[in-house]
């Protein structure tokens, strides 16, 4: 059989743990063997990271600006208890992909993957929905201190015309922590721009909840900036049929609980990482969520929504083939060789990527299922639980037979 070619490079970051083991075994059984694959390989494991102060982020990103297309694989942000699993690490590093957003100045856009014999645990659903997450700032920008005397902290800024701003944020009588983050205004355009393009293609409506009733001004500038620009895409969903609406985000998730799906709901950062995790376990599992960070100029990242899945390494550590999902992980590479064939020309490829998603949609159909899927099957489902290697090596006998 004829490998497939390519003519531009994807950018390909490796990461960590078992996604990072799954990740070859993606490629060696599912892809290599169809296609002749050219990547720009960045390993963006943490010790990697480590090694070079994590220049290695910024290069992978500044290189999908280049290329224009990426596919990453999860990678591990470490806290204090990493420190400690990690000895050698110099430095508790930043999120990877705060920083390849920050770059890239991108939306993340996140959907369930979804099959008939599993059932959102939301009995209303009935379609997919899409959470945009806001890409650049907030907590994930921030800096802290630790005050262990009374006193006063008072945020102050300073414009390059020699103006000041300052405002006494709290007077403590004892020991106090403090967040201060910030956001951009071009960013935060972006973000708005691009929901609501990625609304009229895909044809949904979109909704836009923070909290400008306790934050007038941090959330309350989201609100307006949003309220803005739709002005410049408004008949546009009117021609469509499409609607745009704001809500607080205490609202959103009830209305969100209540409605039948089929939606984007766009997210400040945050709020965006945690109700992805909510909408994909709800939908069936964080293994099954797709994720694509698209920057202002047409940049591309895909990866899987989830992260290393610690606590199955260890156990393959040891010895044990876990049965851990692949399926976003696949999907993160499915979604890159089709962005990578549409924009090359290269129908051949898009053609490849979509009956190797198909394969995914057919073995789960067909009831091979990996551990976490098993429970939430459809009662009368003939199921089989296999392991990582059994459920690729399924899915690879299932491609080469289209």
């Amino acid at each position: 059989m004829q490998k497939i070619k390519m003519t531009t490079p994807l950018v390909e970051m490796d990461g960590d743990e078992m996604t990072r083991v799954l990740w070859q075994l993606i490629k060696d059984k599912l892809v290599l063997p169809f296609v002749d694959l050219k990547t720009e390989y960045y390993d963006l494991g943490l010790l990697s990271r480590n090694a070079t102060e994590d220049q290695v982020t910024i290069d992978a990103a500044n290189a999908t600006k280049a290329y224009g297309v990426a596919v990453k694989c999860a990678t591990i942000t470490p806290n204090r208890q990493r420190m400690e699993e990690y000895p050698q690490l110099t430095e508790m590093w930043k999120s990877p992909n705060a920083t390849i957003r920050s770059i890239l100045d991108g939306t993340v856009f996140r959907t369930p993957i979804t099959i008939e014999n599993i059932k959102p645990a939301v009995r209303s659903w009935e379609k997919p929905i899409t959470i945009a997450r806001h890409a650049y700032g907030d907590v994930y920008k921030a800096v802290e201190i630790i005050s262990d005397e009374p006193g006063e902290c008072y945020l102050t800024f300073r414009a390059q015309s020699g103006a000041e701003q300052s405002v006494c944020i709290q007077q403590m009588d004892s020991s106090a922590i403090w967040l201060g983050q910030h956001n951009k205004d071009s960013s935060i355009r972006s973000f708005a721009k691009a929901c609501f393009q990625y609304a009229l293609d895909t044809g949904q409506d979109l909704w836009f909840s923070t909290k400008d009733t306790i934050s007038k001004i941090y959330d309350g500038h989201f609100k307006k900036v949003f309220e803005d620009e739709f002005l410049n895409y408004a008949s546009q969903f009117e021609r469509m049929g499409i609607e745009y609406f704001y809500t607080l985000i205490d609202d959103a998730v009830a209305r969100v609980v209540r409605s039948k799906g089929g939606f984007i709901w766009a997210c400040k950062n945050y709020d965006g990482d945690v109700m992805s995790d909510m909408i994909s376990s709800a939908f069936g599992s964080l293994a099954m969520m797709t994720s694509v960070l698209v920057s202002p100029d047409g940049k591309y990242e895909f990866e899987a929504a989830h992260g290393t899945v610690t606590r199955h390494y260890y156990r393959f550590l040891n010895g044990e083939r876990t049965s851990t999902n692949p399926i976003a992980t696949i999907f993160a590479w499915t979604g890159a060789l089709k962005k990578r064939g549409e924009l090359d020309s290269l129908p051949e490829l898009q053609d490849f990527a979509s009956a190797l998603e198909n394969a995914c949609l057919d073995t789960l159909r067909n009831g091979v299922l990996t551990s976490d899927l098993a429970p939430l099957v459809e009662q009368g489902t003939d199921i089989k639980v296999v392991d990582s290697w059994q459920f690729i090596d399924t899915i690879a006998q299932a491609i080469a037979q289209r």
